[in-house]
């Protein structure tokens, strides 16, 4: 396994050990104490044990986010894509850190099977590359209602660089994100 820091060092990249043959490949996709020890050896906090696994289904040009969940219920997330490919963006907003508002965009696919470290503190999105793509994620938290935000994906204060697509399929939820970024300064 290979962790890579990105712009926001507390999120990684995580590049699992592949080994293919002429049957096809085979790769560990979690191991807690594996983990546990990385984020320790890059001065990391743990993550809480994982709690709860999601999995998403969505046709080419489905943008979900920017999701977060509010403290108590804040989630860790281990995200990846079995099937197809997506643009997984991370924004920090944690308005005590230096990379406040700042975010992270990286390709996540079943060709490059790589994961993505999304600790509490952050909002989440992606934008699906291609139809049936299987979005799956550990979090560390319950999925809790009452505590689920979100910010407006294309809030130009932010600036995210989606990648260009003719048609972007937004649910009503996430066009009109209810929370808006000066309630973060709070």
């Amino acid at each position: 396994m290979k962790i890579l820091r990105t712009d926001i060092p507390d999120v990684l990249i995580i590049e699992p050990a592949v080994y293919s043959d002429d049957r096809g490949w085979f790769m560990e996709s979690f191991n807690e104490e594996v983990f546990a020890n990385n984020l320790e050896a890059l001065g990391l906090p743990a993550a809480g044990p994982f709690v709860q696994d999601n999995h998403s289904s969505s046709k080419r040009g489905v943008l979900r986010g920017l999701h977060y969940q509010e403290a108590p219920y804040a989630q860790g997330k281990l995200v990846r894509v079995v099937e197809g490919a997506a643009f997984d963006v991370v924004v920090d907003i944690r308005p005590e850190s230096p990379y406040f508002l700042k975010w992270v965009g990286v390709e996540l696919s079943n060709f490059n099977k790589k994961m993505l470290w999304v600790p509490e503190g952050f909002a989440h999105g992606f934008l699906s590359l291609e139809d049936n793509t299987q979005f799956l994620y550990k979090t560390t938290n319950y999925y809790n209602k009452s505590s689920e935000r979100s910010l407006l994906w294309s809030d130009s204060r932010i600036g995210i660089e989606w990648p260009a697509m003719e048609n972007v399929i937004v649910s009503e939820k996430d066009r009109v994100a209810e929370v808006s970024l000066d309630s973060l300064f709070k």
